[in-house]
């Protein structure tokens, strides 16, 4: 362990802190995803997770449920864009392997933002009509108490995870995390019990809290449980304008991912040799 006490001195002991069974968030691939820290969920076979994607999932929750390390996914959307079909997914939800409870965008939002204000439930308008309340039990329709006619209206329950995982530029020397504009991810961080994340580097000359200007950018270490250093953590997708997504590796896992064997072979060449490696 470093002289940094919440700093672990490798992505694949961060990804011990995650127990079995746990509910954790993760974002949308735009918001920065933990990447080197899904491929060691999968070294340390962590299982039974109650995926909750923020408020869709892309590669890294195709990796998981290939995997095995998903019982259920709570989301909006599982896609892979224009690089292809999340097609390890699919063939999970076929086959009964994986649970899934359909939301849409809003409603995963809001149900966070009712767990980050510790309040048990939040309302929300546009979704009567459609058929998803007739999917999700735990949605109820309620009479506004304060119309004076009828207007029903969604409650959903908080969402509290255990675990909200995402990737970061950098943290600062108290363990201040900095995020720029993605404020889904203190969202995410306050409605959960604890943080995990990984960065590109540790500044100890950075202060974040120090000024107005950064520390509007940044997660306090107040909402971040342990942190890891993980350089290019989260390729083969992008760090917001900090490098691209390799589309030409993402092609290579769609490729792959076809079959069942093609993504044990997939895991075999990138997710295993590094932990080998350490």
């Amino acid at each position: 362990m470093t002289e940094h006490q919440w700093l672990e001195p490798t992505v694949d002991s961060l990804a011990r802190l995650v127990p079995h069974g746990a509910m954790v968030a993760v974002p949308a691939d735009y918001s920065g995803i933990a990447m080197e820290l899904t491929r060691a969920l999968i070294r340390a076979g962590v299982r039974d997770l109650h995926l909750v994607a923020v408020p869709v999932t892309g590669l890294q929750g195709e990796m998981l449920i290939g995997a095995g390390c998903v019982k259920t996914i709570e989301t909006s959307a599982v896609t892979l864009g224009e690089y292809g079909t999340a097609v390890r997914f699919l063939d999970a939800l076929k086959n009964g392997r994986i649970a899934i409870k359909d939301a849409t965008c809003p409603a995963i939002h809001a149900a966070l933002q009712a767990g980050q204000k510790d309040i048990p439930f939040m309302p929300l308008r546009g979704i009567i009509g459609s058929d998803l309340l007739a999917k999700r039990g735990d949605w109820k329709v309620i009479e506004n108490p304060f119309a004076t006619g009828p207007d029903p209206i969604v409650l959903l329950p908080a969402l509290k995870p255990d675990i909200a995982i995402f990737h970061a530029p950098y943290a600062d020397a108290d363990g201040n995390v900095f995020i720029g504009r993605r404020r889904e991810l203190v969202t995410m961080a306050q409605a959960s019990r604890t943080t995990l994340v990984t960065v590109e580097e540790v500044r100890d000359d950075v202060d974040l809290m120090s000024s107005e200007e950064t520390a509007a950018g940044a997660l306090p270490a107040l909402y971040v449980g342990a942190v890891a250093v993980a350089p290019r953590g989260a390729w083969p997708l992008n760090l917001w304008d900090r490098y691209p997504v390799d589309e030409a590796h993402i092609r290579q896992y769609c490729e792959m991912a076809r079959s069942p064997e093609g993504f044990q072979r997939y895991l075999a060449d990138v997710v295993y040799p590094r932990h080998a490696a350490e």
